[in-house]
């Protein structure tokens, strides 16, 4: 008899401890994530923060979170921490119990390896009591959003070609014509535009006459990307790692023209998350928020072919003739028949041209490898 009420009474207490352990304890467990960072580039360390605050009398026997998170981020291990890498996601387990009454903060150090833009949406957590009897799941909604730059070249990368470009830019930026500045008229030379042509003048002297302009004190840059590595590419991008590279190399003269006080927009023929093809154009301006407005559309845009790159840069041709002209860097990896005609059509509608190539694929696939190596990054997934 006193075997059954010593069944009784264990029965009872282990179905008061799966109460007491079981989904009340869910109501009073407070959870936040943070990160150290909503933006940062490839290669530079965030961390991830954690707050948990137990407010129940009694303690959590185990509490396990599980969460889906971007391969983006490259974690470092912890004891208490299980991480399973796919292609897309990784899934982060972790298992620890929780005294009672107390707050606890854990931190884990990362490294962003993956350009683009992210959102944490939402971590599982789940309790349980001390024999597994019960076990109750909660979903804790998140809206943790974080952009990831392209990681800027080291200076060595750049080619002498760049730097001749960037020194004549520097000198023509006191000696641009300004096209509402006219200051008399000049003899006809190659490649001027004809709208130019001073009809009374040529009339007068018998020989083609343009309109002369004075100068303004800047010239406008655009940079435009060409993310066809291949003039028989289309659709998809099949060599991320090389296109990478070309977003990074363009994102450092971007920088680094910004930095110099010049003024510099960005466009690009990659698909982007938007129907709206304005978003793929950021007309010059300058400054730091000029820097960030253009990194954020690189973080933005997929590696698949919008536009054929011939067919995209004719649009830079402005449709009114009173327009300023923009000087123009085209970075591109070759340049084909087609893409020769559309730059002569530029510069037909008084557009300077200028091109940089970027170097062999091969070249820019072992180089962006190296890059990530040295950063520490491994495994990064590049879609």
């Amino acid at each position: 008899m006193a075997l059954f009420w010593l069944m009784v009474v264990a029965l009872l207490v282990v179905a008061a401890q799966a109460v007491l352990f079981g989904k009340r304890s869910l109501g009073k467990l407070l959870y936040t994530r943070r990160l150290s960072a909503g933006q940062c580039h490839v290669g530079e360390p965030l961390e991830m923060i954690e707050e948990l605050e137990n407010r129940s009398a009694l303690p959590l026997p185990w509490l396990r979170l599980e969460a889906m998170l971007p391969v983006a981020f490259q974690f470092a291990g912890s004891a208490d921490l299980v991480i399973s890498e796919g292609t897309v996601y990784q899934n982060h387990q972790s298992l620890f119990s929780l005294g009672r009454q107390v707050r606890i903060v854990r931190r884990h150090p990362l490294l962003a390896r993956q350009r683009g833009t992210y959102r944490l949406d939402s971590v599982s957590m789940s309790v349980g009591d001390l024999f597994g009897l019960v076990r109750v799941n909660r979903p804790m909604p998140l809206q943790l959003d974080v952009t990831i730059y392209p990681p800027y070249l080291p200076s060595h990368h750049m080619p002498d070609a760049y730097s001749s470009w960037q020194g004549e830019i520097e000198m023509r930026r006191w000696m641009n014509e300004d096209p509402f500045l006219i200051t008399g008229v000049r003899p006809y030379r190659s490649g001027d535009p004809m709208n130019q042509v001073h009809w009374a003048a040529t009339a007068r002297t018998g020989q083609l006459q343009v309109y002369q302009h004075g100068y303004s004190a800047d010239p406008e840059l655009m940079i435009v990307l060409n993310i066809e590595l291949t003039e028989q590419m289309w659709s998809t991008v099949t060599e991320p790692a090389a296109a990478e590279y070309a977003i990074s190399y363009t994102a450092t003269i971007v920088d680094d023209l910004l930095g110099r006080g010049m003024k510099a927009g960005f466009a690009h023929n990659a698909i982007i998350p938007y129907e709206n093809e304005e978003r793929a154009h950021i007309a010059p301006g300058y400054g730091t928020e000029q820097l960030y407005s253009i990194l954020q559309m690189m973080a933005e845009l997929q590696l698949k072919i919008r536009r054929p790159f011939a067919q995209f840069i004719k649009s830079l041709i402005p449709d009114d003739e009173r327009s300023t002209p923009t000087d123009v860097l085209l970075v591109t990896p070759y340049v084909s028949d087609a893409i020769e005609a559309s730059i002569v059509e530029l510069r037909h509608a008084g557009i300077r041209v200028d091109v940089l190539l970027l170097p062999a694929v091969e070249e820019m696939k072992q180089n962006y490898g190296t890059l990530m190596e040295q950063a520490g990054l491994k495994g990064a997934r590049l879609q």
